[in-house]
């Protein structure tokens, strides 16, 4: 099994960003307006794109958006790698804070990389969203 981490391009994250994330949606929902401006990561797994993430940065802060990993690959560590891989991506830029909308259910997932609830929540269709936020210091 080989695994490896690549820049794609955002039109490669739709399919996965739509079959994860809103399936029972438009697949224009999970396309957004900003995405020819963000950074696109994917993990392949045997060359099959299994797990996506976008980076938008802007004024030293980061937020990552449309984090997906296939349903049935999920559980397995890819999204920990993936993760991880946008954390080091990250420590060569200066950014001072990263953040997300994080889905309430998936929190505890977001923890663990050291990112903490703000106050901050909302909800969209149906789904309710706390946004998280990791304070960065000494990078560069």
């Amino acid at each position: 099994m080989s695994l490896i981490i690549k820049e794609i391009h955002a039109k490669e994250t739709y399919a996965l960003r739509h079959q994860v994330m809103w399936p029972d949606k438009p697949k224009e929902f999970v396309i957004l307006n900003n995405d020819e401006e963000g950074l696109h990561l994917g993990l392949c797994k045997d060359s099959n794109l299994i797990a996506v993430v976008s980076l938008f940065t802007k004024d030293g802060c980061a937020q990552f958006r449309k984090f997906a990993t296939k349903a049935s690959e999920q559980g397995n560590g890819y999204g920990t790698l993936l993760l991880n891989h946008l954390m080091q991506v990250l420590s060569t830029k200066n950014i001072q804070k990263l953040w997300c909308n994080a889905r309430a259910d998936k929190t505890s997932f977001y923890e663990k990389f050291g990112m903490l609830q703000t106050s901050k929540s909302f909800t969209k269709e149906g789904v309710k969203y706390i946004i998280m936020e990791k304070k960065f210091t000494n990078n560069l």
